[in-house]
Formats: structure tokens, sequence, C-alpha cells
């Protein structure tokens, strides 16, 4: 259920009941929906393999044929991958909300945005997951029993990809498809490039190495991965990633030596886009270098990817391999310079319905 502090106006003002015993009209009122990847319920089995069912079964993330992909996901990585990815998450789960950081940070930049838009009464602000709970379609459902008959759908994607974005697209549109009355709606495109996303990222970088008592030689970008075949056929993620970086390098005045980029969560047997973050963070420390910070610029909010893989992992491998300072910078979150540019790519696509 969306929480009160993410509604602005829920309770719209009907016009007035309809012969025939129709429901009233409400008056008319826009709906903003933030939608994130996703997030299993629980760390238990049962909950673990529905949403990696659900996850691993869209054809945007896996685009093997289904007759060589399915005996793979429901002979193998269904009865094995759910146990172990359950333990990852429990080493970072919110304990005291029973739920993923992912829902939490979620939850509160809807809650936050609805705030920083409550001078607009005809305004309703909600959030949803690709994967998992609450369900796009139902969020939806929500919007327009609200009595929105506009919408504008966030992909928390800031480099686009056909496995992220697209494939919230597609699940949006999906839902819209089952609507005999469909709002008008706007979907954010892609912000890797936008002057107050690059300016928070810089802002929060300076802000934690500022606490950490050490200066990293090295700064690690470390994007999610795409199989190289994506990219092959025209994917422009790694593009939009290799922006993102030399555009933080010039904001924050630093060299190529200094700001790499990497990606990491390679999944299956192909090649993905390299270099990857597990292998450049263990050459790194081999090779003399004793201090690295690490930061996750692809990820709107901290989740599995970020503070397991890299805030534990990654920082494992570097001490292993002969390293001493690492630190991992949070994503953006709901921070005041995260929240800046959620609430700037919303208020732009907003202009002309406010």
């Amino acid at each position: 259920m969306t929480t009160k502090t993410s509604i602005s106006g829920a309770s719209a003002k009907a016009l007035g009941p309809l012969p025939g015993g129709h429901p009233p009209v409400r008056a008319p009122k826009v709906g903003v929906m933030l939608v994130n990847l996703g997030t299993p319920d629980g760390t238990d089995y049962a909950p673990m393999r529905r949403y990696l069912r659900e996850f691993l079964s869209d054809r945007r993330v896996i685009e093997w044929p289904r007759a060589i992909w399915y005996p793979i996901l429901y002979g193998i990585v269904l009865n094995t991958r759910p146990k172990k990815s359950g333990a990852a998450y429990a080493k970072i789960w919110n304990m005291e909300r029973n739920e993923s950081p992912l829902r939490t940070f979620t939850r509160a930049q809807a809650e936050k945005l609805a705030d920083a838009l409550s001078g607009h009464e005809h305004v309703v602000v909600d959030w949803a997951m690709r994967y998992g709970q609450p369900s796009i379609a139902s969020v939806l459902d929500r919007l327009t029993e609200a009595g929105c008959d506009r919408v504008v759908m966030f992909p928390l994607y800031p480099q686009y990809s056909a496995t992220t974005t697209a494939t919230v697209n597609d699940k949006f549109f999906e839902a819209l498809s089952a609507k005999r009355w469909m709002p008008a709606v706007r979907t954010v495109p892609a912000y890797y490039d936008e002057p107050v996303y690059i300016e928070a990222l810089a802002r929060s970088i300076e802000a934690h190495l500022a606490t950490v008592g050490f200066e990293p030689e090295v700064v690690i970008a470390s994007y999610h991965g795409i199989p190289q075949s994506y990219f092959q056929r025209g994917d422009p993620y790694h593009c939009h990633c290799q922006k993102t970086t030399r555009l933080l390098r010039e904001r924050l005045g630093w060299d190529e030596k200094t700001l790499i980029t990497c990606f990491q969560s390679r999944f299956g047997p192909e090649e993905w886009l390299q270099p990857y973050t597990d292998k450049t963070i263990e050459k790194l420390a081999r090779d003399g270098v004793k201090s690295i910070a690490v930061f996750n610029p692809g990820f709107v909010s901290d989740c599995l990817e970020t503070l397991e893989e890299i805030a534990g992992e990654a920082g494992e491998i570097f001490h292993e391999a002969g390293g001493e300072n690492f630190t991992h910078i949070p994503c953006l979150n709901d921070s005041t310079e995260g929240m800046a540019v959620i609430e700037a790519m919303v208020r732009r696509e907003l202009s002309g319905w406010l």
C-alpha cells in the first residue's frame, strides 16, 4: 500500500454521480510512478525462487532462445541459486522493516518526491518494481483509481539499456493495454549526461572521500554489466556509461588513471562488458595500489549489487590481494543530492501538465 506521505491529494473531489449508477467522474489528477528493478519479498527459498523466476524469465534480460534457456533455468538455476541469493540478501536485509534496502530507499524517494511536489494538490506520487511487489500493474491501477488521467513513469536507470529501461517500459505499456480508458503517459528518458546528475554524483564522491581518512589512488565507477553480444546488437548502455564517467572526470578534475570505468555482476558463460570490476580490483592490489574507492553511478539506490557485491566482496578481494584502504561510496539513494536529480527529471516531464 502507498504510504500517506507519498500521495499528494489522493482524495479527488468528485464532480457528481453519473446516471445509471456509474461511479462519479473525479477531478483529473497527474500520477508519477517511480520504478526500480525489483526485490524479493524475503530471503527464504520460496520468495527468492519466485523473484528469480520472474527476473530470469524476462526476454529482455536473457535473450537466449527459450528452448535452450528454460531447461537451464528450471533444471539448474532455480534449484540452486535461490539459496545462494537468499544468503547474500540476508547480509544486507533491512531487519527493522523486514525488506530489502532497495524497497526501503525507493519508498523513501517516492515520499520525498511527494513532499517536494506537495504544492500541487492534483499530483499523486507512487512507486513500483519491475520484478516483485508492488507491481507496475497494481500501482497503475492505484493511480487511475485515484483519478489520474495523465501519468509520468520514471524508470530509475540513469543509463539506458534494453535490459533495464526497455523492460520497465514493456511492462508499463503491457499494463496499459489491459485498460479500456488509458491515461495519457510520458516516460522519463535516460539521464546519464544531465548536469544535475553529474553534479550530484560529484558532490557525493567529494563528501564521502572527505570522511575516510585517506586519498584513493584509483576511484572505480562500477556499472552493472551486460553481455557483449547485447552491446554489439546496438544497446547504447556501454556508451552511456563511458560518457557518465568522462563527464565526472571533467567535473572532478581527475585524469583517466584516477577515475576508471568497470563492469560488475556478470552471469552465465557469455563474455560481458569489460574490464570486470572484481578482476580489476584484484590486479590493482597486486600491482601495488594500496588505496581505492568504488562507487556505482548506474544504481540509483543501494542494493544487493552495491552493498554485498561491492562494499562486501570487492573489499575482501582488494584486501586479500594486498590492498590496504578500501571504501565504497554509497549510491545517491534518498539523499539531498539524489532527490535533486529525481525531482529535476520529474518536473521536466510534468511541464505543461501542472
